[in-house]
């Protein structure tokens, strides 16, 4: 026994000796040991315009859940997504790396192979190499596989290929096919005696399609969305087979809620970063009934306050975990406002005093400012002082700035490091930005925006939304000018010289588009 007592007391010394050496070793490696890394959330919105949410004074319609972020955070004015459509602006946030530059980086089919290359820098990879655990939930558009999938096998690569341990999303966007959700690389649910098959080209045999059977719709399609039939809502793209797998829309938006509450309570003890990308308020729109006729808005205005609730259920989960207080919320969407974008569901007769543009001119696929800057703002209770800033940031810049929150040395070309102006304590944001619609590109340089001039319609007339083309080189001062109403090349010629130069320098003379525009 006195042989026992003497080992455990010399274990004991030998503790207490080995935590004071550790802790004299300097006051920064010190603090260094007791700082947990924070949890790293991003919450991405699609098609969510600036005056959506009412703490930016949108009218007519209110977030309570994102104006507590808002109101408790640093609430951007000057917030861009890179990208007026959403597959350029979802490589840009995850990549870090100007969408123009991969030829590829355009709204993509459901159909269409990996963008992103298994070999590029990503923010779940950077996370992922320091230590964090790293998923996404929700809507991904930016492909699957090698072009030739089958949808009843393992797919890959996908997102657990580019860093996310994690992954329960939908291929694409929710009215396209193959309308199922996919876990980890495989369809959920799916009956191998009822296979899928997927065409965007062909229809198969004896299915019937929007155009010829509108007696079975419960949506009433209007430009693009005519082909498969799924749950009474006609789809873009066709699709046979995998009825046991095929999501109910009304339900999509508390799956999603599910999995990323789920995701939380399962990661809480280790760091983690999770992509939530929810569907709202991307057609069709199909509210949960508990939210039908809630907004007086018609569809769109519904399922914009049901992503607000899912975003309070959300926060109040992590609460309730106890790690709201060690999680970073980047809040943002990834493009601009549309309301009439394929479907008759009332969204452009509905508004009232709503305008979804918030004052902006344009929207979703234009290079006027509603189309890329969008609702923007991060959150982090007792670390970042509540403030309203002008700075411009852009979502590109995540990678580069995170990875110095972490303590990481990647960095791409594009992202620039501006935690400071994240967290709120600087006001100094990007110098420049170049915003894309379509492949083609425009320059916010200070108070300054240039568009170049493109060939092509200056209204798209199926969504009714000003694209910016025009035959000569177009200015405006934001600061001034919000709305965009006064061009001022003319008038300012020796700013319109510096601007087209400053452009050029960026994004080289072979600026003009040759691709056409596509609203699907």
């Amino acid at each position: 026994m006195n042989i026992r007592r003497v080992l455990l007391s010399s274990l004991v010394v030998l503790a207490i000796g080995s935590t004071i050496s550790c802790k004299s070793k300097g006051e920064k490696e010190s603090k260094s040991e007791t700082v947990t890394k924070p949890n790293v959330v991003v919450i991405y919105l699609d098609d969510l315009g600036y005056g959506d949410v009412s703490a930016y004074g949108g009218k007519g319609l209110e977030t309570p859940n994102i104006d507590k972020l808002a109101a408790g955070g640093v609430q951007f004015t000057n917030g861009y997504a890179s990208s007026a459509t959403c597959t350029p602006s979802r490589f840009a946030l995850l990549t870090g790396v100007y969408p123009w530059k991969n030829k590829d980086a355009r709204i993509l089919p459901g159909t269409a192979p990996l963008l992103i290359s298994t070999t590029q820098q990503t923010l779940p990879k950077m996370f992922k190499a320091q230590g964090y655990q790293t998923g996404i939930v929700g809507k991904w558009h930016l492909g699957l596989g090698d072009g030739h999938t089958d949808w009843n096998k393992h797919i890959s690569p996908g997102p657990n290929e580019v860093g996310f341990e994690s992954s329960y999303i939908m291929a694409a966007t929710q009215d396209r096919v193959p309308t199922v959700y996919i876990e980890n690389g495989d369809v959920v649910g799916l009956d191998p005696n009822d296979p899928i098959e997927i065409n965007y080209k062909e229809n198969f045999e004896g299915q019937p399609t929007g155009v010829d059977n509108p007696e079975m719709l419960k949506m009433m399609w209007h430009h693009g969305h005519n082909s498969s039939i799924v749950n009474g809502i006609p789809r873009i793209g066709y699709m046979k087979g995998g009825e046991a797998a095929k999501w109910k829309d009304e339900d999509m938006a508390d799956h999603f809620l599910a999995k990323a509450k789920t995701y939380v309570k399962e990661h809480k003890k280790s760091p983690f970063f999770l992509y939530y990308a929810m569907q709202q308020p991307h057609v069709p729109r199909t509210p949960h009934p508990r939210f039908v006729g809630k907004s007086g808005l018609g569809a769109r205005g519904d399922v914009i306050l049901e992503a607000d609730w899912v975003i309070g259920e959300f926060i109040k989960t992590l609460e309730e975990e106890g790690i709201l207080e060690n999680t970073l919320i980047v809040f943002s969407s990834d493009n601009g406002p549309v309301l009439n974008d394929g479907y008759n569901d009332g969204a452009d007769e509905t508004l009232d005093l709503h305008d979804p543009k918030g004052g902006l001119r344009g929207g979703k696929y234009s290079l006027y400012e509603a189309g890329t800057r969008v609702p923007f703002i991060t959150y982090w209770k007792g670390h970042i002082q509540p403030k309203v800033s002008d700075a411009l940031v852009c979502q590109m810049d995540l990678l580069a700035s995170l990875a110095t929150l972490i303590g990481s040395e990647e960095k791409t070309t594009d992202s620039q490091d501006i935690l400071d102006t994240f967290l709120g304590k600087s006001d100094k944001g990007r110098e420049s930005l170049i915003i894309e619609a379509n492949t083609r590109t425009a320059l916010r340089k200070g108070d300054w925006i240039l568009i170049p001039p493109y060939k092509g319609p200056k209204v798209a007339d199926k969504v009714n939304i000003e694209l910016g083309n025009g035959k000569d080189f177009q200015l405006y001062n934001l600061k001034e000018d919000l709305g965009q109403e006064n061009d001022l090349a003319k008038s300012k010629p020796d700013v319109l010289k510096d601007m087209i130069a400053s452009f050029e320098a960026i994004r080289g003379k072979d600026y003009s588009n040759t691709k056409k525009l596509d609203l699907k």
